[in-house]
């Protein structure tokens, strides 16, 4: 099988650590395939000083190139912890529900693969502009309500990481949204991948809604999602930066005084990614954390000027820090 090549490359998490030792250890470049073993890169730049922990993830993808992420946890950083996995062995979610999830993600994929997958998420959960995929997410609302303290165990004990996976996905379908906000928080922390970024999807999807309906009452809190900008795992710190962007509408000034004070490295690393689509929310996060109006943070953008912008606002910060002292 034929590796695809790489078009980016891109950090996160170093600080301290040797860049070059980091790349050295790497051992490709920008227009290699991808490295044919993930575990024994990763092992190998975990024998460079000052690192911990690191973590390879590639993704799609940049003029048809992969773009391959390296996550660094180096020594006395920040760390985002899972939780320990379920054990449960006993308890499934409800077999209408399996099928109808296996018949919405072969839909899924004919519409990824048709590039039809633009999604509404104005419900608080997704709504798929393909049709056959949105018939069956359409049957999630009744399913759910009608079996959700089982979906809620499922999310919570089941040793199955699939099926908790598909519980953080479809339970935010449920009417009842508000009562299902610590279910997905608690999900936040699992130790499966697949899990975590479920959960966050659908947090994120009830974080558009509740913009949309303050009436709702529905509180999003933003403390785990700005944890989580600190993760090693690259699909982590993607989407709570995904999630964070519509939180922090409000400008609220207590969850930018977090983000700045426990995410600020992260928010940098992200802003400066090569991938335009990927940079962008950690940009916008780090121009609300500095006081930009919404109208410099695009005008910034839309000119390609973002990466100076970032320099200036890390200046401002440094000012503003020794007026302090």
């Amino acid at each position: 099988m034929t590796l695809p090549k790489i078009g980016i490359i891109d950090y996160f998490g170093i600080k301290k650590a040797s860049r070059e030792r980091v790349e050295k250890a790497l051992g490709v470049k920008a227009g290699d395939p991808l490295p044919k073993s993930k575990g024994e890169v990763e092992l190998q730049i975990e024998l460079v000083n000052n690192v911990v922990r690191a973590s390879l993830e590639a993704v799609c993808c940049a003029d048809g190139l992969a773009i391959l992420y390296v996550g660094i946890q180096e020594k006395g950083a920040p760390v985002f912890e899972y939780r320990e996995a379920p054990t449960d062995e006993t308890i499934k979610l409800p077999e209408p529900l399996v099928d109808t999830w296996n018949r919405f993600m072969e839909q899924l994929q004919i519409a990824v693969r048709e590039d039809k997958a633009a999604e509404d998420l104005t419900n608080g959960h997704s709504l798929m502009q393909f049709a056959p995929a949105r018939e069956e997410q359409l049957k999630f609302a009744e399913l759910v309500d009608a079996n959700l303290p089982l979906i809620r165990s499922v999310l919570r004990k089941s040793v199955d990481e699939t099926e908790r996976a598909i519980a953080a996905f479809t339970i935010a379908y449920s009417t009842k949204k508000a009562t299902v906000i610590d279910d997905l928080q608690y999900a936040i922390q699992d130790p499966d991948d697949g899990v975590r970024n479920n959960a966050m999807r659908s947090l994120a999807s009830l974080s558009v809604l509740a913009k949309l309906k303050p009436e709702l009452e529905l509180k999003i809190p933003a403390t785990w999602f700005v944890e989580q900008m600190n993760s090693i795992v690259w699909t982590d710190r993607n989407k709570a930066a995904y999630a964070l962007v519509p939180i922090t509408e409000d400008r609220n000034a207590a969850t930018l005084a977090m983000l700045k004070e426990r995410a600020l490295d992260s928010m940098v690393d992200m802003a400066r990614w090569k991938s335009p689509g990927h940079a962008l929310q950690g940009f916008i996060l780090l121009a609300r954390t500095a006081g930009w109006e919404e109208k410099r943070i695009q005008e910034t953008w839309a000119a390609g000027s973002h990466q100076p912008a970032i320099d200036e606002i890390l200046k401002g910060f440094e000012a503003a820090a020794k007026k302090k002292k």
